[in-house]
């Protein structure tokens, strides 16, 4: 963070500044709610959650060296050599901090939403943009009202462009955060049925992760997934979405597009053709503005043409040769848990794709399984949460798409995963176990771990099923030679 004072952090949250203190030039080098990763010169916000209360934990800030605080009640005891500033709600005070310091600077700033595959899309397209420029991207899955502050705080004068990941679960929650971001471009990579428990809808999902056009600067452009049907409804009519656009015409070249479409569709403005899967990763032809040129991406699943070519679009918009996005999409690295591949003795594959799930991803991740080497394939699938009423119908879709693909073997894990084994098993899946728990599926996959198996582990985060994939690891390194 770039130094900021006392005086704008007033001004930017309206707070009010109470106790002795009257140094408004003060300097402010930093923001955290956490005491345990605060430093000299930064600034604390006591934020109030539903089991902590970071009031608590403002002594221990001021002592770790910050020069003030952000608070919604007073604390008893006022230091006089730190400031207090009062606001009805901390996290909203750091939100508007966050709006006010990315007003700041006048960088390209890429929002990025969408039902699945958001923090993939975030983690390529900043591998590209770094063969070329010095990339902030959001850490992890800091998506958040309280993620994307601090992702904007990291912003510093040698920064040349942000990448910033916008989720959601309600209407109105990236409305708030694009507000915040100011995005300069803007891409959603699909609309699937995640949170459909909260929203209703994928009409309502739709709506909701519009809203990140809200925020888009004029002149800003978007690139979305030609082969979602709901996104190409906003290249046809991009002045419904972007309000300084006109509408798309035929003769409009892709330089000038409001909007860029990427996919396996021959309208596509980056396209990909040739698919071929090994056990290393992905390759493709990549058709795109620049030429026709191959594609490999050192990760496993067809999904990851969507990405790729997301990274490859923003990679020319912004300049990049052919070569600087090729290299670009060759460095990408997974964050941990998102499709994460293990090679182990005895030609076994695990996926540990445990860090989130939702029917779209899940569907994805069997697919992938399906199309690896090997000798068996074995889908280990927990619960899917937020689904609400369509928990079931949504569940037994999986089992119906999982007994359709080349699976061996189905190990389900919880409740509602129990309906996916219930369909498979309908379906035609021969070999279908339903655990309670994931110690009952531990008793399971330990007679399934063989020479040239594949696994695919894969679930909602509160399931935690990443020890599963440990331990068919763990019994893959056990098998005799």
């Amino acid at each position: 963070m770039e130094r900021i004072t006392l005086q704008e952090i007033l001004e930017a949250t309206g707070g009010k500044l109470t106790g002795g203190y009257s140094d408004m030039l003060t300097p402010v080098t930093g923001a955290s709610s956490d005491n345990r990763r605060v430093q000299e010169g930064y600034v604390f916000f006591a934020f109030i959650g539903e089991n902590n209360d970071g009031h608590k934990y403002v002594d221990a800030a001021l002592d770790g060296g910050c020069a003030g605080c952000v608070v919604s009640r007073v604390p008893e005891k006022l230091r006089s050599d730190k400031f207090y500033v009062l606001v009805p709600d901390t996290i909203k005070a750091a939100g508007d901090l966050a709006r006010y310091y990315r007003s700041r600077f006048h960088i390209p700033v890429i929002g990025i939403t969408g039902s699945v595959g958001k923090t993939t899309t975030k983690d390529m397209i900043a591998s590209v943009l770094s063969q070329k420029f010095n990339v902030l991207k959001t850490e992890g899955n800091f998506n958040n009202n309280i993620g994307l502050p601090r992702t904007i705080f990291g912003i510093e004068n040698d920064t040349e462009i942000a990448v910033t990941e916008m989720g959601m679960n309600h209407l109105g929650e990236i409305s708030y955060l694009t507000g915040i971001a100011k995005p300069t471009a803007v891409t959603i990579t699909n609309i699937g049925e995640a949170h459909i428990g909260n929203l209703g809808s994928k009409d309502n999902i739709f709506r909701a992760k519009c809203e990140i056009f809200e925020g888009l600067q004029d002149g800003g452009f978007a690139v979305l997934n030609g082969d979602d049907e709901y996104l190409r409804s906003i290249a046809r009519s991009p002045e419904k979405y972007i309000p300084d656009a006109a509408p798309d015409t035929e003769a409009e070249s892709p330089e000038d597009k409001r909007v860029l479409l990427v996919g396996a569709s021959d309208d596509c403005d980056f396209r990909a053709a040739d698919l071929e899967e090994d056990e290393s990763g992905l390759t493709f032809t990549a058709k795109t503005p620049q030429g026709d040129y191959q594609v490999y991406v050192p990760a496993h699943g067809r999904h990851l043409i969507y990405p790729a070519l997301t990274a490859a679009a923003f990679g020319w918009r912004f300049g990049l040769s052919v070569q600087e996005i090729k290299t670009g999409i060759l460095e990408y690295q997974a964050t941990k848990m998102r499709m994460e591949t293990h090679i182990c003795p005895h030609g076994i594959v695990v996926y540990n794709d445990t860090y989130n799930a939702n029917p779209q991803s899940m569907k994805a991740g069997i697919e992938t399984l399906a199309h690896t080497a090997g000798k068996t394939h074995v889908a280990v699938l927990g619960d899917m949460f937020e689904l609400g009423a369509m928990e079931e119908k949504l569940h037994r879709e999986v089992g119906i798409f999982t007994a359709g693909q080349k699976i061996d073997a189905l190990v389900t894990v919880g409740k509602a995963a129990g309906f996916i084994a219930e369909e498979a098993e309908k379906n035609g899946l021969k070999k279908v176990y339903s655990c309670k728990d994931k110690e009952e599926a531990r008793d399971v996959l330990g007679s399934l771990v063989a020479d040239n198996t594949a696994f695919l582990v894969k679930a909602s985060r509160g399931m935690a099923l990443e020890s599963l994939s440990d331990y068919l690891c763990e019994k893959a390194s056990e098998l005799k030679d």
